[in-house]
């Protein structure tokens, strides 16, 4: 396989792959993440070379016309498609909604991996990638061992903080690969958060992730129904949540992601917002389904987590515009129902 004609434009702008950057994903999460890691990059080196790359061309030009409009001296450019990016740079980020996408994104013809493969070999192994999407384990592994046998390096780097963490550039990156490149990635994961765990061995920084999310998931929940029924009590929801976070029911799911508006009257969490800008409920009721069959796999018991799952399922389907909606918008469903005078049963729900 040869490269495009526009590859190899690509090439020729980016003569020096050490010195340049691709990331490809660039949603809610990623387009924050991606901002940081090119603006203090810049930063320290204004000979950077930064690249992005989006299914949604769009988002692609967006990002760049922002980004150049804060850092007009900036060296930047757009690959159209996975290949490009890699030609384009040394090291590689994806940040994708879930296992297709990255399935596609590294695997499939004209991807991540079939470019590194066409590369010299002392180029393919120079270059790193860091993958920060959740997906599934086993699908993450089999990709990482298609980078490795190309000579190139990998590791699952999924991240904790949400939107506001991204922004902030203060996520916790849970890394799974080897040793050493862990310590490769722990430069670039820098820029972009303020914890770097190197968790285990490929796959193991996934793990972490899923068992983080599903606790966060429950936790979000239950948060809600405390705060319904404390209202339902005649309680003042700041009254009730100053009660919450300073005492055993404290969790980032009150403290921070509370999801009743005037709860924080000192933050502004998404419910402040009509739940926009943050961690979808689509995307929540995706990382519930990755611990449910995971454990189904490992024979571990979920019953809190199955019920969670159901829970987030039902959401979407009689109320589908929350999907894209914060994940605390479950308050809003559990509202309603309470106004409708509604008794959600968790058989019900689990035979809907």
């Amino acid at each position: 396989m040869k490269p495009t004609s526009r590859c190899l434009q690509l090439l020729d702008r980016f003569m020096l792959r050490p010195k340049s950057v691709s990331f490809i994903g660039l949603g809610r999460m990623g387009s924050e993440m991606a901002f940081n890691l090119f603006s203090k990059k810049f930063t320290e080196a204004s000979d950077s070379h930064f690249v992005v790359c989006d299914a949604i061309p769009d988002s692609a030009r967006s990002f760049c016309e922002n980004f150049l409009a804060q850092f007009p001296g900036a060296k930047m450019g757009i690959a159209v498609t996975p290949e490009e990016a890699v030609l384009a740079s040394q090291t590689v980020i994806t940040m994708l909604p879930s296992s297709p996408q990255v399935q596609t994104v590294y695997s499939q013809p004209g991807g991540i991996v079939q470019t590194l493969r066409m590369l010299p070999e002392a180029a393919a192994r120079q270059t790193l990638c860091i993958d920060s999407t959740t997906l599934d384990i086993k699908v993450a592994q089999e990709v990482a061992s298609q980078v490795v046998q190309t000579g190139a390096q990998i590791v699952d780097a999924p991240v904790s903080g949400g939107v506001t963490g991204a922004k902030a550039g203060t996520l916790s990156f849970l890394v799974g690969g080897t040793t050493e490149t862990f310590q490769l990635s722990e430069t670039i994961l820098a820029y972009m958060g303020k914890r770097i765990i190197h968790c285990g061995p490929s796959g193991a920084g996934l793990g972490a992730k899923i068992c983080n999310n599903l606790i966060l998931g429950v936790q979000q929940i239950v948060v809600a129904e405390g705060m319904l029924l404390g209202q339902k009590l005649g309680l003042d929801p700041a009254v009730l949540a100053g009660v919450i976070n300073s005492s055993t029911g404290s969790c980032w799911s009150s403290s921070v992601n509370n999801p009743v508006p005037s709860a924080l009257p000192d933050k502004s969490p998404p419910c402040e917002r009509d739940y926009e800008g943050g961690f979808a409920t689509a995307l929540m009721l995706k990382d519930m389904g990755l611990a449910t069959d995971i454990a189904n796999v490992s024979g571990s018991p979920l019953p809190l987590g199955e019920a969670a799952q159901s829970i987030y399922d039902d959401v979407l389907k009689r109320q589908p515009e929350l999907g894209r909606k914060d994940f605390s918008s479950v308050y809003r469903y559990l509202h309603q129902a309470a106004q409708e005078g509604k008794k959600l049963h968790l058989g019900e729900l689990v035979s809907t």
